[in-house]
Parts: structure tokens; sequence; C-alpha cells
């Protein structure tokens, strides 16, 4: 991997690995791992996958959460999810170190299919970290930081918005402000990098680099994405962070998505 994340032919290369999961998370990966092929076995499961700081070996103790992909053999049902959930809550229990476990659900065939292809399927090939069974990987393409990758990945801004500003009114704790403040924190970083990825030919999933990036090309609201980046780091709960995300850096950056990269194929 060279300095921007890529392959030396070009592509992104894949971030992450077992071996660089930091000594104080390797408990709480073994236990992820028991716990997901005791629930789901290979019947539902096809396959899991770690992502995020802890298989990047930059989590922090105390501050850092657990995240997993699990690609099941089918649709995930009711039933899958409520079993992720305690899966969820008994590793947050059982472990101080990490601030909350969260596992995505999708299906292998889905994550294979076309309209996955430069979403979940680049999510998995370049963002995700075998754990259990076979690897989807091997079965989707070499990624380019292209414009196509970039209007799949994250060209649902303008969609996000409204639902984020539904759970921001209904939000009555910090908790839950910090819960919401983490998803939007993070996504609006992550939307901001990529409207600028072909531009700067590469790929991070480092927040303080991607807000630093993306200032180059917009440094007019710069110092807004720095604030984004530094909220995400911490989960902030600050109502007024929340209230620039959802009523100004959010809506400027749909239009801009767009109208540089183009509409989203529409999901059903």
């Amino acid at each position: 991997m060279n300095v921007r994340g890529l392959n030396d032919d070009g592509t992104i290369a894949r971030e992450g690995a077992l071996e660089r999961v930091p000594a104080a998370f390797i408990p709480v990966v073994d236990a992820a791992r028991a716990h997901i092929t005791a629930t789901f076995g290979t019947t539902r499961l096809h396959s899991a996958y770690l992502y995020g700081s802890v298989p990047r070996g930059t989590a922090t103790p105390g501050t850092s959460d657990l995240d997993l992909l699990l690609a099941l053999r089918e649709e995930p049902s009711c039933t899958d999810r409520a079993d992720a959930t305690a899966i969820e809550t008994a590793l947050d229990r059982a472990f101080p170190q990490i601030d909350g476990a969260g596992i995505g659900l999708s299906s292998a065939p889905a994550l294979l299919g076309d309209l996955e292809r430069h979403d979940g399927g680049f999510f998995l090939a370049c963002l995700c970290t075998p754990l259990l069974g076979d690897d989807l990987a091997g079965r989707l393409p070499r990624y380019r930081p292209s414009s196509l990758l970039a209007r799949e990945t994250n060209g649902d801004l303008g969609d996000l918005l409204p639902r984020w500003r539904a759970r921001a009114e209904e939000a009555t704790t910090d908790d839950e402000r910090r819960a919401l403040g983490r998803s939007v924190t993070r996504r609006v970083v992550r939307t901001g990098f990529t409207l600028i990825m072909p531009r700067w030919g590469g790929w991070t999933s480092d927040l303080g680099e991607s807000a630093e990036l993306f200032g180059h090309y917009y440094p007019e609201r710069a110092g807004q994405m720095r604030l984004t980046a530094a909220a995400g780091r911490v989960s902030s709960a600050d109502p007024a962070v929340l209230a620039m995300l959802l009523d100004d850096l959010g809506p400027w950056l749909a239009t801009e998505y767009t109208a540089v990269h183009g509409e989203r194929t529409p999901r059903r």
C-alpha cells in the first residue's frame, strides 16, 4: 500500500488485518467470533468481517467501538437482527475497552449483486477484514478512486438528512444525542472525503486526514469539516455541532455532491 492507500496497480488497497488488532481488543474479537459462531453457525452465516479502527490498529481502549459485518446466506430476517442485537449487548457489557459494538447485516447475494457492487461490495472488499467463513472479496472487482465509486458509496446524504433531523427532534437524552452525533459526524466526514476522492486520487478512512484533504479543495468549509471530524472521534453530544451539520454543512454537501458526481442509483 502506498501513501494514498493504493496498490501498485492504482487500485484501492484493503485496509486492516487481524494481526493489526491492538492487544487490548484481541479478547473482544475472540469473543465476537465465538458469539457469532454459536449464534449463527454455518447454516445462516456465510462470512463475518471486522471493520473500523480495531482491525486498522488505531483503536483506543474505552473510546473505540467494535464494528462487524455479517454476510448471511439469505436476506436478514427479524430473528437475525434480534440475534445480532443480543450479541452487541453481550459484548458491550463484557468489555469496557469498547464503547459499544455494532453489527451490520447483509446477504452474500446482495453484496455480490450489481446494485451493491460499488457500495456494499466495495465496503467489504476494501474496508473489511475477514473474521469467519469464505471471504467474498475474491468474487468482487478491484476498485479505483473514481466518480462512480464516490457516487454509489456516499451519494445518499440528501436522503439521510430528513431522517437524522427527525431523530434529533425525538432525542431526549445525551446518550441518544451521542449515538446520533456519532453516525452523523462520521458519515459527513466520509462524504466530504469521497466528494474529493477522485481528484485526490487515493483512499483513507482516517477522519482527521479526510477532513484535511477535503479542506484543500473547499477551504471555505475546512473549519466546519475539521470540527466535524473532531466531534466524530469523541462521539460528541453537542447540539450546536449537530445543528450545524443538519442545517448548514450537510445540505450544502448533499447539493455539491450531486452536482459533482450525479445522482446515485436508486435502491429498491
